[in-house]
């Protein structure tokens, strides 16, 4: 049982029609789930929380260090890192060094491997890899993460709906960001960079990740909905034969995330509840 106004307060709209009792096929129906959908599975950063300006101040921080050192030795030219051009381009979704090498090559730059355990800010793939990961966690203590408007009331009334849940992301500290936003305990199970590596699996637009999340939910990917905010992502989905593709489009790319395959464009899980709730 739910007590839907605290959508209003997410949403910071008065609690008009949004008090009511969930019962579990309702619950359902306010979700925007078709009846035979057993479990839902979420990108973390873009639907659930804000994670990819964090990652992106953190690898800013990083690059424009080793830049800065670039410069001043060689004294070469150098692009900064941007956060608006590089990292949608070169960072997003990749693991922490295949970003590493992305942004090395952009710059003309090549530097060795390094070992796993390369000191922070080692120049290696693996120590800047390792200064970024400082970074992150740096910036998760000092400010934290929320959850987007809608998040929590729309994963609390997926239980409620004996719906489960799991997450996918190509962070490592995909766990991290959710007890930060206060969402691990409505979380069933995580596939996340760590997941990915130890498996094998490759990352989008193949549906690969998607696909390991609806095993662990032992639920066939024909009674999953997937929640994605990129084309790739939208694509993975589609190809992986989801039962519904959700968009979470907050950049203005509603019409190609339509024609990759999304079957809706939201601009957040909120969005869902209110139209359920008028309907």
């Amino acid at each position: 049982m739910r007590v839907l106004s605290a959508l209003a307060r997410d949403r910071h709209t008065k609690p008009g029609l949004v008090r009511l009792v969930a019962s579990p096929r309702e619950a359902k129906r306010l979700l925007g789930l078709p009846p035979d959908v057993a479990a839902c599975v979420f990108n973390v950063d873009g639907v659930l929380v804000a994670s990819a300006v964090i990652h992106a101040d953190a690898w800013k921080e990083v690059f424009d260090e080793f830049i800065a050192r670039r410069i001043e030795r060689t004294a070469g030219s150098f692009v900064p890192f941007s956060r608006h051009v590089d990292y949608p381009k070169l960072i997003h979704g990749r693991s922490r060094r295949g970003a590493v090498r992305e942004f090395l090559a952009s710059r003309g730059i090549s530097l060795p491997e390094g070992l796993p355990d390369d000191s922070p800010g080692t120049e290696t793939v693996n120590g800047l890899a390792n200064q970024k990961n400082r970074a992150l966690l740096r910036r998760l203590d000092l400010h934290g993460v929320s959850a987007f408007d809608g998040v929590r009331l729309y994963l609390e009334l997926a239980h409620d709906a004996q719906v489960r849940c799991a997450v996918v992301s190509g962070s490592t500290n995909t766990q991290a960001l959710l007890e930060r936003a206060r969402l691990t305990h409505l979380i069933d199970e995580y596939v996340d960079g760590n997941a990915a590596v130890a498996r094998g699996l490759h990352r989008k637009p193949e549906p690969d990740m998607l696909l390991a999340a609806c095993h662990s939910l032992t639920v066939r990917p024909a009674r999953t909905a997937v929640f994605e905010t990129t084309h790739d992502g939208v694509v993975a989905g589609r190809s992986g034969g989801f039962a519904l593709v959700v968009a979470v489009d907050q950049e203005g790319n509603a019409k190609m995330l339509s024609a990759g395959g999304a079957d809706l464009v939201v601009a957040d899980l909120g969005e869902i509840l209110e139209r359920s709730l008028v309907t």
